[in-house]
């Protein structure tokens, strides 16, 4: 029993030359789209809602002076993040030029780097452009504030870990460990890996990243992890779901609590919000709790299935969170983009929704931000809509994800195919287990009940 062979005509580097309109029109997109972002950011274009800038020359600087000094900034309430993001914050200080255009530029080779990551993926048999779109199409519907918070950094990094799954299971864990120690919510990506010695390999790796880079930091810098008694006292932040129906109150003139900054962000506090806090939070762990039953009753899978719950899971843990910035969009459209790689998706009508919501986003962040801080009717209804929009979103993909596994006949673990080696192509290369298990996978996208010999 031999693993299959790589034929040319399987091989991704007989497929690189040959969508050259698509590659085209992808770099030319991506440098026309980001090419006004740096006129936005850098001013010679005015931005809509103003400077976006502060949160880089004046928190993320502030912090970096911080933690030059070999101590988080834990009496610092706007530090609301894990230990790893001080890895990021310093990250800049590397580089010859100012504080805020070094943040610009790991912002822009991140945003290349993962837009090349996906047209690398989608050029492999089986696989699509399609999710290289909706990175580059996505990210500049967000506005200059994309380049001004490290989220499409760390949105990067998981992106490659999820792309690096299949194929190195270790890498992709280390990967998407290294982004959980910086913002948690890459660690999600490991919901939807099927079981077995691949599972075992990526969660572990992920587990040790996050845990020793956690603990070295907390080893030598004081107040690794102080932010967590902060989390207590937190409020609702005016942009989430569960600012709504504050905000709709408010307008009708039946809440009398305030809106004010509130450990980093502008947060509703009064009457009602322990209340709403205690709704999003069981929202959450009822989420994660059908995560935990589909996971467990789940009989079919092929090669979106890990992506598509990654992307369901993330958008559960969005819609049910006590906050909502603007950049957690960014997010919503890594993950989105790498469940379009795949042709066999469940989760296209999701992605189109998340695009639907980026402009949205925009229009409340930072055109008519000062607006929804005053629950002006107007600015409320386009945060409405975005939000209602982040709903449907993750309840459908809910379902999708549901119906997308239901059946019968698992794929097995690794494939293996019993003909006579000699048979095989001469000029076939041998294949990593890694790349034949994501073949079978794509290859039994439209016919996950099939055997293997009739999928081929």
């Amino acid at each position: 029993m031999e693993l299959a062979p790589a034929t040319e005509s399987g091989s991704s580097r007989g497929r690189l030359g040959r969508p050259l309109g698509a590659l085209a029109a992808l770099g030319a997109t991506w440098v026309a789209t980001r090419t006004v972002l740096v006129l936005l950011i850098t001013g010679v274009l005015k931005s809509p809602g103003g400077d976006v800038t502060a949160d880089v020359w004046m928190i993320y600087h502030a912090w970096y002076g911080v933690l030059q000094t070999g101590t988080f900034p834990f009496d610092d309430v706007t530090w609301q993040y894990p230990p790893g993001a001080a890895l990021v914050i310093l990250l800049p200080g590397l580089l010859p030029w100012s504080y805020l255009v070094s943040f610009w530029v790991i912002c822009g080779v991140a945003d290349a780097a993962a837009a090349a990551l996906l047209v690398r993926t989608g050029l492999r048999r089986g696989r699509a452009l399609t999710g290289a779109w909706m990175w580059v199409a996505g990210v500049p519907l967000l506005g200059p504030m994309i380049y001004n918070r490290f989220d499409v950094i760390v949105t990067a990094v998981t992106l490659a870990g999820l792309l690096a799954l299949i194929r190195r299971p270790a890498v992709g864990g280390l990967l998407l460990g290294l982004g959980g120690i910086v913002k948690v919510w890459p660690l999600l990506g490991l919901i939807g890996i099927p079981s077995g010695r691949r599972t075992r390999r990526s969660w572990t790796l992920a587990g040790a990243t996050a845990v020793s880079i956690g603990f070295l930091l907390a080893a030598g810098m004081n107040g690794a992890f102080d932010f967590l008694a902060f989390q207590k006292d937190r409020g609702i932040e005016v942009e989430s779901v569960g600012a709504l129906p504050l905000h709709l109150a408010r307008i009708a003139g039946g809440w009398d609590g305030r809106v004010t900054m509130n450990y980093g962000s502008p947060e509703m506090l009064g009457p009602w919000v322990g209340v709403i806090s205690k709704v999003m939070m069981a929202g959450t762990v009822l989420g994660f709790l059908w995560l935990l039953l589909w996971r467990f009753t789940s009989k079919r899978r092929n090669a979106a299935t890990m992506y598509d719950a990654a992307l369901c899971a993330l958008l559960i843990f969005v819609v049910t969170s006590r906050v909502i910035s603007p950049q957690y969009l960014v997010w919503l459209v890594g993950v989105a983009a790498v469940c379009l790689t795949v042709r066999g998706t469940s989760q296209r009508p999701v992605a189109l929704l998340i695009l639907i919501a980026c402009p949205l986003t925009l229009v409340e962040f930072p055109t008519m931000f000062t607006q929804v801080l005053a629950s002006d009717p107007l600015a409320i209804t386009v945060l409405a809509l975005r939000n209602l929009l982040l709903v449907a979103a993750a309840v459908l993909s809910c379902v999708r994800l549901w119906r997308s596994t239901r059946g019968e006949a698992p794929l097995p673990p690794t494939v293996v195919l019993d003909r006579d080696p000699a048979a095989l192509p001469a000029a076939g290369y041998p294949v990593r287990p890694g790349i034949a298990y994501e073949q079978d996978l794509l290859d039994g996208i439209d016919h996950p009940g099939a055997p293997a010999e009739q999928r081929r």
